[in-house]
């Protein structure tokens, strides 16, 4: 067996090991199956090995694998292209993360600026409980302390305000500041949804001061709220958005989106990668949107998500001792817990259910969205098991 101690001690893995997957279901190599409800943080938005991606990797595999930017690659032409004609977007640069759509994004609502002649217009306004990536302007603009200690100073340019606070939004607008970059749904943050109201009010405010929105939909973006992408729930357009995780289905793939006059001032040699948007993740990237843009597919995240959601309500008022909130939106479902969401992870993963936690005490629930109702019922019946025993552990301490 292999040995980790090689590796950067950078994690506190789970003692599994997992040798494959089957839709919601992952098998260890001994042969246990567990209910998959972490999906790789929101990554595996169809599910563990679907016949259709793993069809579009192996053909793709057999012709060419990677040639970089310096030529032209027809799969970013047509994955730039429903992605455009699905969204707000008028122009995609590729990532091969999450982390690097955000830089991207930060990048070129700076230039933006720059080009318009206001070079002094570089800072960003973020929220408190955000969570952008490890980069270092990306642990800057999520600004929790516990990603920038040790790191040297914060890379400047980013001015946080707490979540939802109009008026500490209001005051922290300068004549520096360029753009307002928010999560429509926090994940690492505790799964805390932005109010529409709230949402609305940033656009105002950002066309009413020449400021840019950019919105980090790695998490809550490629029907995982039941919406395409989670602005259209609020019934508004960004300026620029950062995608990830679920358009690669478990492939690292990862964009930046923006309007035409948003991306104006990306011009040759402003920006660069070597691997962002090669073949093999286009090939993926459009086999994501073959099913999650076929008919009935949002509608069908939508009715399990309903199920889900219900069942988790039901499960508060049974329990509340255990459950104190559920929060979300679709299959992006958090429970606030009352005892220490690692404890309700680590008995969640003792019922052969996976889960991830998440800031404020909350467990995230993140399915594949190919999820069934049935699959559904049966990680609620997990998770009531997991409540049982957490209720009578704390029966047991109070006695």
């Amino acid at each position: 067996m292999a040995t980790a101690a090689s590796l950067y001690e950078t994690y506190n893995r789970a003692p599994l090991r997992f040798e494959r997957g089957e839709g919601v279901w992952l098998i260890t190599e001994n042969g246990e199956r567990y209910l998959d409800f972490a999906a790789g943080i929101a990554v595996n938005s169809l599910g563990h090995a679907h016949p259709h991606l793993v069809e579009a990797l192996k053909a793709q595999a057999d012709k060419v694998w990677h040639l970089s930017n310096l030529y032209e690659i027809p799969g970013q032409e047509e994955l730039s292209k429903r992605l455009t004609e699905a969204t707000f977007a008028d122009r995609v640069f590729f990532t091969n993360s999450g982390a690097e759509a955000l830089e991207c994004a930060i990048k070129t609502a700076r230039r933006y600026q720059y080009s318009k002649g206001h070079p002094e217009r570089f800072h960003i306004i973020t929220f408190e409980g955000a969570f952008h990536g490890r980069t270092l302007a990306t642990i800057a603009a999520g600004g929790q302390e516990k990603y920038l200690e040790g790191f040297g100073p914060k890379a400047p340019g980013f001015d946080q305000v707490p979540f939802g606070d109009v008026d500490a939004l209001n005051a922290a607008i300068t004549d520096a500041t360029a753009a307002i970059l928010i999560e429509p749904v926090q994940g690492e943050g505790g799964l805390r949804p932005a109010s529409k109201e709230f949402m609305k009010k940033l656009r105002e405010i950002c066309d009413e001061k020449g400021l840019l929105l950019i919105l980090d939909e790695v998490q809550s973006g490629v029907g995982r709220t039941g919406k395409f992408f989670a602005y259209e729930l609020a019934g508004i357009k960004p300026d620029i958005m950062a995608i990830a995780k679920g358009i690669g289905g478990g492939f690292p793939l990862g964009a930046c989106l923006a309007t035409e006059e948003a991306a104006s001032g990306m011009k040759p040699g402003t920006h660069g990668t070597t691997y962002g948007g090669n073949p093999m993740a286009m090939a993926v990237g459009n086999a994501v949107l073959d099913v999650i843009l076929g008919e009935g597919f949002l509608q069908h995240v939508n009715d399990v998500a309903l199920v889900f959601r219900q069942g988790l309500e039901s499960l508060k008022d049974r329990f509340p001792d255990v459950i104190e909130g559920i929060r979300g939106e679709g299959l992006m479902l958090g429970i606030k817990t009352r005892v220490p969401n690692v404890d309700f992870v680590g008995v969640a993963r003792d019922e052969h259910l996976l889960t991830v936690p998440a800031g404020d005490n909350v467990v995230r629930i993140l399915p594949p969205l190919t999820v069934s109702a049935e699959e559904v019922r049966d990680g609620l019946a997990r998770i009531e098991k997991v409540a049982e025993k957490l209720t009578e552990l704390k029966l047991k301490k109070s006695a």
